[in-house]
């Protein structure tokens, strides 16, 4: 015999089940980035957010926001700590004036030539636990370290030298960037990221410390600054994805584990696709004869990170944090050859 339910009980079920699929996520978060909309590191941050919500089975979701959406890119921390956010995907640089150990660890100038290195030590060799020792007493968790890559340096006149950095407009975000540029002779000037695409086609700077090859190509920034050096010679920046702690401390260890290993799967991917944009967009480049990509020898390079050593040293006695990263990270450099 064949059971038949009627068309009135399917159409309940039907609805009970849409209903169980639509229902609120258990927990819902708004981050901010300090990327523009649109910008590969703002969309695949989105993509992070989808996968999170995917792996939770809809218990977590996350909508990611651009940058200056609720608060300023330096005003971030507070807004997690507070709960204005309740995360962010953001560079710690941007708060080097809540403690230099924001800018050492969010982007120690020179210490990088890949970033797949970086990603090793914060993940395996104590860097992620030492930001923690940081982060935590605004009321903010890191979750897990990403990074965009080295990043290229559009100027509109060759550097091919350190010394060709002296009286160079550089925009810079404050913090150990800001010195080290100052040092190697450059006039920093701290604007937002927002704002370098205007200053560049104004005259207001005549380069920028600002994010990988392919978004500066895709910017139109080589339109005014078409001495782009690639590789990058100075910076890679850390991505830091962060939670508010009450929020993290409350989770369930599986949602916990959920954050971390989407965290640690978007840092790698990030480092891929972007440099799979930045190869793409060299090729493209090369092929424009008002473009010149310039590539600062070995030598230079080495005198650059000399005064980026130096200028570590100095940060490394301001507080206990800076000190025991300055150790930890210079003990993983040495070990693996790297210094």
């Amino acid at each position: 015999m064949t059971l038949r339910m009627p068309l009135q009980g399917l159409a309940i079920a039907a609805l009970g089940a849409f209903a169980l699929n639509a229902q609120a996520a258990d927990y819902e978060w708004t981050f901010q980035t300090s990327e523009t909309a649109g910008e590969p590191q703002f969309e695949i941050k989105k993509e992070w957010a989808e996968n999170v919500e995917k792996m939770s089975n809809g218990r977590i979701a996350i909508e990611i926001l651009p940058v200056n959406a609720v608060v300023q890119a330096n005003q971030t921390l507070q807004a997690v700590s507070s709960g204005i956010l309740q995360g962010h995907l953001t560079d710690p640089s941007y708060f080097s004036g809540q403690d230099p150990a924001f800018g050492m660890i969010g982007n120690l100038v020179g210490a990088w030539s890949d970033p797949y290195q970086f990603l090793d030590y914060m993940k395996y060799h104590g860097g992620e636990q030492i930001y923690n020792e940081l982060v935590e007493p605004y009321g903010v968790h890191l979750i897990g370290a990403a990074a965009t890559g080295l990043e290229s340096f559009p100027t509109s006149r060759p550097i091919e030298k350190v010394e060709d950095l002296k009286g160079l407009k550089v925009r810079a975000p404050e913090g150990m960037v800001y010195n080290i540029f100052e040092k190697a002779g450059a006039t920093p000037v701290n604007l937002p990221g927002s704002e370098v695409y205007t200053s560049l086609e104004k005259g207001v700077i005549d380069a920028a410390d600002y994010t990988v090859f392919a978004t500066n190509y895709a910017q139109g920034l080589y339109e005014f600054a078409n001495y782009p050096n690639y590789p990058g010679f100075h910076s890679l920046p850390m991505v830091a994805v962060s939670l508010n702690k009450q929020i993290w401390d409350g989770l369930p260890d599986d949602l916990k584990s959920i954050l971390e290993v989407s965290v640690d799967q978007m840092a790698y991917e990030m480092v891929a696709k972007l440099k799979t944009l930045d190869l793409e967009a060299v090729s493209e480049a090369r092929k424009d004869p008002n473009i010149h990509l310039v590539d600062m020898s070995n030598e230079e390079r080495a005198k650059f990170r000399h005064i980026a050593q130096e200028e570590w040293k100095d940060w490394a006695g301001r507080n206990d944090v800076t000190q025991e990263f300055y150790d930890s990270v210079v003990g993983y450099l040495q070990d693996n050859n790297l210094m």
